[in-house]
């Protein structure tokens, strides 16, 4: 593998590892907006834009739409949009959960999105999340990430569970809760989180308020394969889409039309939150660009039907294991491209339109394409390109790079799709 396509492959590991949970995936993709020059707006305010500036909307501290203001107006040229999700399955903690027993200190955990829970016991697990801190002006909201492993969720030893390995569905409540310490001297209640909280942020534990606590694994992604062309991490569903379109994005430059990336939460429980694709962020993103240039509904509705959304997500490669889990006419191979979704229930926003504008996008850019189908017998998942599309109502594809493992711990990739994903994208803001 070259230098050149070990850049962008660098910077998507700096990505994964630095952004455990969503609020973190959102400061990483502030920091680089902002590197690059664009103007953080607030929704509570009067927007002015300028021709060819770029600007950012954040909510929650989670989702994020940024956009590059076009040099025609948007009823003139619409808006190429691409979009993906800032979060991931995870075990989030229940704070006041904390309990003392047996000479440990537990939380309970609940099950956020559809983890492949098997593979969260018996990992090391860091704590990351948000936590509202009291300062000398009140209470604001900071990340937090412990950066190193702090608990564990222990297996039952196979001498006391003979048929693990035919099977066994861990009870959430019960199984699920993970060990801080096994010290329990001095714990009183939930203050051994809270201490490990105020240390990490370094404040007194007495300015600790409430608190999003997730636990993820915090073993950095790696690349293997003969030439590197595989990689493993946690979260590559989605954040590489996420770094995918941000590379593009950021690479762009100005054009005729207004070049957007939308980065929503919450896509793994539905998406159906103030932060999510099924809300009105966008749509009122979009507006608020097209009243900024001296204009009403019409015009809105004009740049809507001028419009294209790309919409990001993870995708399965066939599985060496299990190649019967496929349709063997739509089985994506590692490294093969990216691939488009279609679903004949529309859980994909893909129509043959859109598939052959994707394609074309991807000949332009010189890079392979694929297309992925479920079984008939196997239903499909869902993404944010149906939910945004008809909200908007915009034509889009749902595409997305084949991997193994989706929603494990750990999940693997091809490097070369992820080049090919980026450069494809270029081509969309170009």
């Amino acid at each position: 593998m070259n230098k050149a396509m070990r850049a962008p492959l660098d910077d998507l590991f700096l990505f994964l590892d630095g952004s455990p949970t969503m609020f973190h995936a959102t400061v990483s993709i502030i920091g680089r907006l902002e590197k690059a020059g664009f103007e953080r707006l607030d929704e509570g305010d009067e927007w002015s834009l300028k021709s060819g500036a770029g600007y950012f909307v954040v909510r929650n501290d989670s989702a994020v739409i940024a956009f590059r203001v076009g040099r025609k107006s948007p009823w003139e040229s619409g808006f190429m949009m691409a979009g993906a999700h800032t979060d991931s399955p995870l075990l989030k903690i229940k704070p006041e959960s904390e309990s003392m027993g047996k000479n440990v200190v537990r939380v309970a955990t609940e099950i956020y999105g559809g983890p492949i829970v098997a593979t969260w016991l018996d990992r090391n697990l860091a704590v990351a999340g948000r936590v509202m801190v009291k300062g000398k002006k009140g209470w604001e909201a900071r990340a937090v990430d412990t950066g190193r492993a702090v608990a564990i969720v222990p297996n039952l030893a196979i001498h006391m569970n003979r048929e693990v390995n035919k099977g066994f569905e861990y009870n959430p409540q019960n199984h699920l809760q993970a060990v801080l310490c096994a010290d329990a001297k001095g714990g009183d209640g939930w203050q051994v989180l809270k201490a490990l909280l105020a240390e990490t942020l370094g404040v007194p534990v007495t300015a600790v308020g409430e608190m999003d606590l997730y636990l993820y694994d915090p073993q950095p992604a790696v690349r293997f394969g003969r030439d590197d062309e595989l990689y493993s991490s946690g979260r590559i569903d989605n954040l590489a889409s996420c770094h995918a379109i941000l590379a593009a994005f950021l690479d762009s430059k100005p054009g005729d039309a207004t070049a957007v990336a939308l980065f929503y939460d919450n896509e793994e429980i539905g998406s159906r939150t103030p932060m999510g694709a099924d809300s009105g962020f966008t749509a009122t993103v979009l507006e608020r660009i097209v009243m900024a240039h001296d204009a009403g509904r019409e015009e809105f509705h004009r740049a809507l039907a001028k419009s294209f959304l790309v919409s990001c997500d993870a995708a399965h490669a066939i599985h060496p294991n299990f190649p019967e889990k496929h349709d063997p006419a739509y089985a994506p191979l590692m490294n093969g491209g990216p691939v488009i979704k279609v679903s004949a229930g529309f859980k994909y926003a893909t129509t043959a339109v859109t598939a052959e504008r994707f394609r074309e996008l991807c000949r332009r850019a010189g890079v392979p394409c694929q297309k992925i189908a479920n079984r008939s017998d196997v239903p499909s998942g869902s993404t944010i390109g149906p939910m945004t599309t008809a909200a908007l109502s915009v034509p889009g594809v749902d595409v997305g790079v084949p991997m193994w493992a989706m929603h494990s711990v750990r999940e693997t990739a091809g490097t070369r799709d992820h080049l090919s994903l980026i450069a494809a994208l270029k081509e969309l803001y170009r």
